[in-house]
């Protein structure tokens, strides 16, 4: 404080007002500060169990793990491996007409001397059957095309036979087959399917003709897709979901789009803008949508239509709000409710009923009802526009809950539609696990073409068919096509 009894009244008033400016700059550099330690904290709390964010990123550093789910049985909660209870049991059954039988009989000399092959023989004594596949060598197989002349004077010459071209020398349709198998229901690189196929059957194509199946294959399910897409839009419920791949440049982010039902898949290679989803197969679908909030999925737009929103993405919403209020007891009542009815809606589908039990489902609604209201009560909103107001933690979750109800809890009224949107999510992983095999894909015209395959394919075998014979009926020209739905 040395000097400041020399300064004069007007100079220390000043000196003051300067010091307090100062302060007050401090003071909102702090606030300031804070707040985006807040927003970098809640950035790093983010896991697979309170958000969206996928289970591979849990080990990311810094993560918190997720809290531990509820038990449902056995010590500490913890899934047995294998098999899990209620799951229909699998076992390898005795066949009554085998491929192939094989005598064995005893060899060599008895103890006395004789030979064992002059024996007589008392029958079989004993049993065994082993399912074995047999080791696959690629065959050159020559086909001679014949031509013979009629007696009348006309030549007729041999036709070739279906799936061999015109080539000299070409690779049949069981290899071309496998190619896009692997390439495709596997996301094995084409050059790590050319080492595999090598590997296997001793045949070598080239790297080139591999890629191009991918080509030639769409092209050969493109009709079997129109189809899909049409019978999807004449669902009575279709779950929706999107994924972020990365196609073409390093750095070129695209969405896979996914519709799907437990009989159909589609997929369509777009971004999430309003212009994409236009494109996208809602804008023609009929049925109820079960997605995961996202706001195009609500557009008008787009037309009016009935809506189930994603109750997983709900839950992990409301254990965001649980650990943000550790002394509430909202979050989990509302939790507990949704999953009751979820548990009861399965229980009653299982049982092959129409609907829950109603005094099951009044309880759990009730009880629903009563933590939203409760959790207005406490996350107050702040007033203002919302582009200038952030809301505090959960409030606009509580309001999407009380004032979309109906969409929350649509699955409760009816048991043909799925609480949750994990058919989609089922339906988009091969796109993640494909980015963890081989990163970005290099073309965005071959990705189209890749997940026009696999929507074919995923189809195919949710209907009980068997995908390689779906896959090389496609190459001769005979794809499979889904059958007409079964009148409700």
């Amino acid at each position: 404080m040395s000097g400041l009894e020399e300064l004069s009244r007007e100079e220390l008033i000043a000196l003051a007002r300067a010091l307090a400016g100062q302060v007050g700059a401090l003071e909102k550099e702090n606030g300031e500060l804070r707040e985006r330690v807040a927003r970098l904290e809640r950035l790093i709390s983010r896991n697979s169990g309170n958000s969206g964010m996928p289970s591979s990123g849990d080990d990311l550093p810094g993560k918190p793990q997720p809290k531990a789910k509820p038990a449902k049985g056995g010590k500490g909660g913890k899934r047995r491996p294998g098999k899990q209870p209620g799951a229909p049991g699998t076992y390898l059954a005795w066949s009554y007409d085998p491929d192939e039988r094989v005598e064995h009989f005893p060899a060599g000399r008895c103890g006395c001397g004789a030979d064992l092959a002059q024996a007589v023989d008392l029958g079989v004594t004993a049993r065994h059957q082993q399912i074995e596949v047999p080791l696959m060598t690629a065959a050159t197989i020559q086909h001679d095309l014949h031509t013979v002349a009629c007696e009348c004077g006309k030549v007729h010459a041999a036709a070739r036979p279906e799936g061999v071209p015109a080539a000299p020398v070409s690779l049949g349709v069981n290899l071309q087959a496998w190619c896009v198998y692997l390439m495709v229901a596997h996301a094995i690189p084409v050059h790590r399917c050319v080492e595999l196929i090598a590997s296997l059957t001793g045949a070598v194509p080239s790297a080139g003709f591999v890629h191009g199946m991918i080509t030639r294959a769409a092209k050969a399910v493109e009709q079997a897709n129109v189809r899909i897409r049409a019978l999807l839009t004449l669902a009575y419920v279709v779950c929706c979901d999107e994924t972020p791949i990365r196609v073409g440049a390093a750095k070129a982010k695209r969405y896979l789009l996914v519709a799907c039902t437990d009989r159909y898949t589609w997929y369509m290679l777009g971004d999430r803008t309003l212009a994409s989803f236009k494109r996208f197969v809602i804008a023609d679908l009929s049925g109820v949508i079960v997605h995961d909030r996202y706001q195009n999925y609500d557009s008008p737009e787009l037309g009016e239509r009935d809506h189930q929103l994603c109750a997983a993405h709900l839950l992990r919403d409301l254990e965001d709000c649980a650990e943000t209020y550790p002394g509430a007891a909202w979050p989990l009542q509302i939790q507990t409710a949704l999953r009751g009815l979820i548990h009861a809606a399965n229980l009653a589908r299982e049982q092959g009923k129409d609907g829950m039990h109603a005094g099951t489902k009044a309880m759990w609604i009730n009880s629903f009802r009563h933590g939203v209201r409760i959790g207005l009560s406490e996350i107050r909103r702040i007033p203002g526009p919302a582009k200038t107001v952030t809301q505090p933690i959960g409030r606009v979750l509580l309001e999407v809950l009380r004032d979309r109800e109906a969409d929350v809890l649509r699955f409760a009224h009816d048991l043909r539609i799925p609480p949750t949107n994990n058919q989609a999510e089922r339906d988009v992983r091969p796109a993640k696990t494909q980015q963890k095999i081989s990163g970005r894909l290099r073309s965005q015209t071959t990705t189209e073409h890749r997940y026009a395959i696999r929507g074919y394919l995923s189809t195919a075998a949710k209907h009980g068919a068997d995908v390689m014979t779906a896959i090389r009926n496609a190459l001769l020209g005979r794809a499979w096509m889904p059958p007409d739905p079964t009148p409700a």
